[in-house]
């Protein structure tokens, strides 16, 4: 509709040019036009008509249609320049009715930019001054040029409704999409922690419960046989400590399986980080993620690899959704007496915040999560980052010396 204004007001300037060379009013013609012209492209009410409302984008959801809502209340900047784009047209069709018709896409602007009643009353007034113009220009009454524009004109405005409603009907199907969606997956996370506490709780009654309540009674047992009895009472401790041990290895079991499912694999923290490398990789086609270790490979205690694995974890995910890179890499350094996990992105970086404070807006709440579990572990984490310069994260867990 842009292309079509800048196209009819040029074509009606050729127009006027070629058919009144000469007149004194050319000059004026020309700068109203170039002033008209410049006026429709001025960058801030342009762009106002057409880019997407940011207000719109709260909670994540997107608006699926540019500049207002049909019926929304105009900004003054908006009614100023809309006015202005008006008058200097009217001033133009007075003295030249060939640039009656720049009126269409001047619909479409007073459409876009003001409430229904008056963006039809001002298209009613800009079809009168076509009908007017076209008149003018005619060297008889044809009846076509009275009723023509009012039928463009009504055409016009009827689509342009319908289609905002269509597009405001649209909308609000969509917002009641995504918090359905939010909804079910709400719901769907809160079956899941109520369904594993329900695995957890019937697996512990049935094992560590059970087990503790035996050797309850088998200890009370032996408690009162142990000086009328002393071979039978140390019988019932004999089982007490055999069911203890079984009690032990279900409770090691639990803990097993609560573990990072890639540290079960036995290939250790460098071969689960190589695997999660390559399964982000995989799931965000954006960014590439790169592994590797450096030092001798050991061993490292349960609950360190599978706190680093999870600092990990975070760390991709904060590179996935806020970091906008295109590659990261994951470095584990294992030394005599600490292992170092680094993460380093060439995104936008940010300003990292100070050690204990959250920082709204920046990077969520991963990194107070990734302090703290390297705290858990009397570690510590390192960022430098600086906005445009990427970011490197640095966590680093003490470890027993090996020596």
């Amino acid at each position: 509709m842009h292309a079509a204004f800048f196209l009819l007001l040029g074509a009606s300037l050729a127009r006027f040019l070629l058919r009144h060379p000469g007149e004194p009013r050319t000059p004026w013609i020309i700068a109203l036009s170039v002033t008209l012209a410049l006026l429709y492209a001025l960058p801030s009410p342009l762009a106002a008509l057409t880019r997407k409302d940011p207000a719109s984008y709260s909670s994540g959801q997107a608006s699926y249609s540019s500049g207002p809502a049909l019926g929304a209340a105009p900004g003054a900047r908006r009614l100023l320049w809309l006015g202005t784009v008006v008058a200097v047209w009217v001033v133009l069709v007075v003295l030249a009715p060939s640039f009656a018709w720049c009126a269409v896409p001047l619909f479409y602007s007073g459409l876009r930019t003001l409430p229904t009643r008056a963006a039809l009353a001002l298209v009613a007034v800009l079809t009168a001054f076509v009908v007017a113009a076209q008149l003018e220009l005619a060297d008889r009454f044809d009846p076509n040029l009275l009723l023509a524009p009012p039928a463009v004109a009504a055409v016009a405005a009827a689509v342009f409704v319908h289609t905002q409603r269509q597009a405001a009907r649209q909308r609000g199907l969509i917002d009641d999409l995504i918090r359905t969606r939010r909804e079910l997956a709400a719901t769907e996370r809160r079956e899941g922690t109520l369904a594993e506490r329900q695995r957890l709780s019937m697996e512990i009654h049935d094992t560590l419960a059970q087990g503790l309540s035996s050797q309850q009674m088998l200890l009370q047992a032996a408690d009162r046989l142990w000086d009328t009895d002393p071979a039978r009472a140390r019988a019932h401790v004999r089982t007490a400590e055999s069911i203890t041990e079984r009690g032990l290895a279900e409770a090691r079991r639990f803990v097993h399986d609560l573990a990072p499912a890639d540290l079960a694999d036995g290939g250790g923290l460098p071969e689960a980080l190589r695997a999660l490398a390559r399964r982000e990789s995989d799931a965000t086609l954006t960014v590439r993620f790169h592994c590797h270790a450096e030092g001798s490979p050991v061993p490292l205690p349960d609950r360190v690899g599978s706190a680093l694995l999870r600092i990990a974890q975070g760390a991709l995910a904060n590179v996935r959704e806020h970091a906008h890179a295109t590659t990261a890499a994951l470095t584990l350094t294992l030394l005599d007496d600490q292992v170092v996990l680094d993460v380093a992105d060439d995104g936008r970086g940010f300003t990292p915040p100070a050690a204990g404070v959250v920082s709204a807006g920046v990077r969520g709440h991963g990194l107070p999560a990734i302090r703290a579990r390297a705290g858990r572990l009397g570690g510590t984490l390192t960022i430098e980052s600086a906005p445009g310069e990427g970011t490197v994260l640095s966590v680093s867990i003490p470890l027993e010396s090996r020596s």
